[in-house]
């Protein structure tokens, strides 16, 4: 009996010291600095978007063109050893683009697929006045395509983190490079105990 109640009393203390230990979430807003582990992250994605953006629409590519160019993405490599999400840095050079009113996007080459079959599908079960006819696609100008590498070095718990972005925009007709953009990024982390 006096051990089944050591055990009770050993397992109440474990349940409260856990249940001390909750989860604590703060909602921030979404353009808040943040920078838990050095990594690359949302704001760096951010930035880096922002920075190419405006390096690309300062360049003579653009006046040369006539009319509103338009560009599908193509590959964009993660050469980093870190998990990179490249379709949200795409999304937020896309978004820059678009709403700049300069230039075109069109649905890259996977994306394309489910629109075609939707066009398919249409083709059998939606109206005439609504049906939207296959051989209507507009084209790419240029196809944007590049990489993300990185460099690391650590000594004695501190470690810099070096980010390179390298964006091509290349003429689709020519193969002619319209714009090469690059942009960097560095951190320093210090961890008293960082181990790699």
């Amino acid at each position: 009996m006096v051990k089944i109640i050591g055990k009770l009393l050993v397992g109440l203390l474990v349940l409260s010291t856990l249940g001390a230990c909750g989860t604590s979430v703060e909602r921030v807003a979404t353009n808040t600095v943040t920078d838990l582990s050095g990594d690359f992250n949302d704001t760096d994605s951010r930035l880096v978007a922002s920075e190419m953006v405006a390096d690309k629409l300062s360049h003579p590519w653009l006046a040369r063109f006539d009319g509103v160019p338009v560009v599908i993405v193509g590959k964009v490599k993660n050469l980093t050893v870190e998990h990179i999400n490249i379709k949200t840095f795409i999304n937020d050079i896309r978004r820059e683009l678009i709403n700049s009113g300069r230039v075109d996007f069109v649905a890259s080459s996977t994306d394309r697929g489910e629109i075609r079959q939707e066009r398919l599908e249409q083709d059998g079960h939606a109206s005439e006045a609504t049906r939207k006819a296959a051989g209507e696609e507009i084209g790419a100008d240029f196809i944007l395509g590049g990489t993300i590498s990185t460099i690391s070095d650590v000594a004695d718990g501190v470690q810099v983190k070096y980010y390179q972005f390298d964006l091509t925009l290349t003429n689709i007709a020519s193969n002619r490079i319209a714009w090469l953009g690059q942009k960097k990024i560095k951190k320093i982390i210090s961890k008293p105990s960082l181990r790699f």
